[in-house]
């Protein structure tokens, strides 16, 4: 049977709520730019060395870590905390690939913590759901409800 994205966006969005309730995380999902932003008690560098330290743990590949604040300071910019992480797992994103394989232009999976205009630090990251609606994945359905809930969980532990 197959099911329709937007019922996975909903069941998404139902886990990713229930989620946040279980472990207390504040978070809000943005259905138009497809992002989770999670509120981190942490600083950006704190924030995304907790983020990375678990992915290592999970057996996740660390791809990259940019720090956007050190590059435009090297161009004489001032930006404010800003960080990114590019991570993943082929084992995860690979049958997603083989669904859609346009998602192959949102993998690996990027997660940013960055510091806002008022100094709250927050993580955020593309919902999977989003993805899954904009590459047209289906048949992927179970992966994309294990990538929902593994990134909720991991954020919700970094950001704690």
């Amino acid at each position: 049977m197959m099911i329709n994205n937007k019922y996975i966006y909903r069941f998404t969005m139902t886990a990713v709520l229930l989620i946040s309730l279980l472990t207390g995380t504040t978070l809000f999902a943005n259905n138009a730019d497809g992002m989770i932003h999670i509120k981190s008690v942490h600083n950006v560098t704190d924030t995304i060395d907790k983020l990375e330290g678990i992915l290592i743990k999970k057996g996740m590949t660390i791809f990259k870590r940019v720090n956007h604040t050190a590059g435009a300071k090297k161009v004489g910019l001032q930006l404010r905390p800003t960080e990114l992480l590019i991570f993943g797992n082929p084992k995860v994103g690979t049958p997603l690939m083989l669904c859609s394989q346009t998602a192959a232009l949102d993998l690996p999976q990027k997660a940013l913590a960055y510091e806002d205009e008022n100094g709250q630090v927050w993580l955020t990251y593309n919902d999977p759901a989003y993805l899954a609606k904009r590459h047209d994945i289906k048949g992927c359905e179970n992966a994309i409800q294990k990538v929902t809930n593994a990134l909720a969980k991991f954020s919700g532990i970094a950001t704690k």
